[in-house]
């Protein structure tokens, strides 16, 4: 188990894909902060504002609709990278993650349904904006943009699952991938935590981001529509707002993919 330095076999700008804001957190946070401390500049593109997402009751003025929630957890996110040391970020169709030479435009979240299978599913009413109706090759060229603008060397996502099946997080990691594979960059998944034949422990880059653990809980605590941070004897416990509870451990887990 190497440290910061070596992860992503030493990529130096490793650009991140997440789907919605806190995603970044929950998943690598540890990771985030832990490169940006050790000087490698870590890049982030969040593509949705969440605003179809529940919210914490009391955390939130629900009055204020979806645009009030998507403008409040920008908020939360900015806040969130400040405490991880987090400072190249865009929203996907903002610049840089827009292709040259077209407008600005906001990707919505899709929104979700449960599955009978435990595993997210596409809600039945999404918006017109929604990511997952937008031109597949339009958000493609924006994703591309910004790895191009950064020089990104290495992109990491989700699984083909998209960690837990939002269709927002599957069509991050189809994104993600095809960019990483376009631009010849290795793809990193984060490997997920759920029931079933884990990979290879061979396959698997373990970072132990126990020294960064405090950044991110502050990081975490920052997204306060989205869940609560709870300290029990064991440790601390992150309670989303649908009422999941998920361990905060200190060890983030990925896998090369290509």
């Amino acid at each position: 188990m190497s440290g910061p330095a070596g992860w992503f076999d030493g990529a130096s700008r490793v650009l991140f894909v997440h789907a919605h804001p806190d995603d970044e957190t929950i998943a690598t946070g540890g990771t985030l902060a832990a490169l940006a401390a050790a000087g490698r500049e870590p890049l982030l593109v969040t593509l949705s504002r969440g605003e179809r997402g529940e919210a914490v009751p009391g955390s939130f003025a629900g009055s204020a609709g979806p645009a009030g929630l998507a403008a409040h957890r920008e908020g939360e996110l900015a806040a969130a990278l400040a405490a991880l040391g987090v400072s190249s970020h865009a929203f996907l169709g903002s610049a840089p993650a827009r292709a040259a030479g077209l407008p600005a435009r906001v990707y919505e979240d899709s929104g979700m349904a449960w599955g009978p299978d435990g595993f997210a599913a596409a809600a039945s009413d999404g918006s017109v904006g929604a990511l997952t109706r937008a031109p597949a090759a339009e958000a493609l060229n924006d994703l591309i943009a910004a790895a191009v603008a950064w020089d990104a060397e290495a992109v990491v996502s989700y699984d083909e699952r998209g960690g837990y099946g939002h269709p927002d997080h599957v069509f991050a990691h189809r994104a993600a991938r095809a960019v990483a594979h376009g631009l010849e960059l290795p793809y990193w998944e984060i490997v997920a935590d759920r029931a079933g034949d884990p990979p290879p422990r061979e396959e698997l880059e373990l970072h132990d981001a126990a020294p960064w653990l405090d950044r991110k809980l502050v990081a975490l605590r920052a997204h306060g529509t989205q869940l609560t941070v709870e300290d029990e004897d064991e440790g601390p416990v992150i309670v989303h707002v649908g009422g999941q509870r998920e361990p905060v451990g200190h060890l983030e887990v990925f896998r090369r993919m290509g």
